[in-house]
This record gives C-alpha cells, sequence and structure tokens, in this order.
C-alpha cells in the first residue's frame, strides 16, 4: 500500500506518477486510474491488470454505477447492513454500501456515489438513484 511521506512534493492530480493522490477541489469523489498504455480502468492498483503497465493517471468518477452484487452482513455489526460491488460508468468496480434496507439492494439497480467514504468502514457509499418497480418482491 502507498503510504505518502510528508517530507516529499506532492504531483499533481492526474499525473502519471500521482496514482492515488486525490485532487484537493472535490472531498466526495471516486478517484480511479486509467493505464496510459492500454486504457483499461481501475480501482487503486499500482499496476494494469491487463497489460502490467505501471503508468496509470488518476482520473475523478462521475460516480454514478451500476449494483452488479450485494449481499447483507450479519457479522461484526450492531445491524444488518449490505456490502455491493458496484461496476461504475468509466469501467471499474469497487466495492461499497448502498443506502437503503439491505435486503431491497438488488442486481442492476442505478446508483450514484452519496459520499466519498463510510466515516466508520472506509468504503464509498451510494444511494439508488431511483426506486426499482418489484410488484412481487
Amino acid at each position: 500500500m502507498y503510504h505518502h511521506s510528508a517530507s516529499t512534493s506532492r504531483p499533481a492530480a492526474g499525473s502519471v506518477t500521482g496514482v492515488l493522490e486525490p485532487a484537493a477541489d472535490s472531498k466526495d469523489a471516486i478517484h480511479f486510474q486509467r493505464c496510459t498504455w492500454c486504457g483499461t480502468a481501475m480501482y487503486h492498483r499500482l499496476l494494469c491488470p491487463v497489460c502490467q503497465g505501471s503508468e496509470l493517471r488518476t482520473e475523478r468518477s462521475e460516480g454514478v454505477g451500476t449494483v452488479r452484487h450485494s449481499t447483507v452482513v450479519h457479522r461484526n455489526t450492531p445491524a444488518a447492513r449490505n456490502v455491493s460491488l458496484i461496476e461504475l460508468a468509466e469501467g471499474f468496480v469497487v466495492r461499497g454500501r448502498v443506502m437503503g434496507p439491505p435486503i431491497g439492494i438488488h442486481s442492476g439497480d442505478r446508483v450514484q456515489l452519496s459520499t466519498a467514504k463510510d466515516p466508520v468502514r472506509g468504503e464509498p457509499v451510494f444511494q439508488l438513484l431511483e426506486e426499482p418497480y418489484r410488484a412481487w418482491s
């Protein structure tokens, strides 16, 4: 994992060397990396999973995505919570939490980033864009 040292200078966001450095202008945003060689989008990687390239540039995500998988977790928490895999429009997948009743989150639901990080768990928090119509569920 990358740990920033206070004695070194910080590269600008979007540069090739600033892999995990988010831009200072947007606090509630997801930043991801894109390989400069093959164009693959990824979340918090040091090497491209496709071409193994190390030249990654940081980009800002719009935060709109689709739930690919969701599960309800009862472990180590006072109440049930959901853990979801969200595929964002830019082409990468991130693990996060979707606000709402855990049993009401399903694959294919459209979501929008609510806050960049959960204050307790440190994972992104999303909210449903529209309430899906499920007459018989």
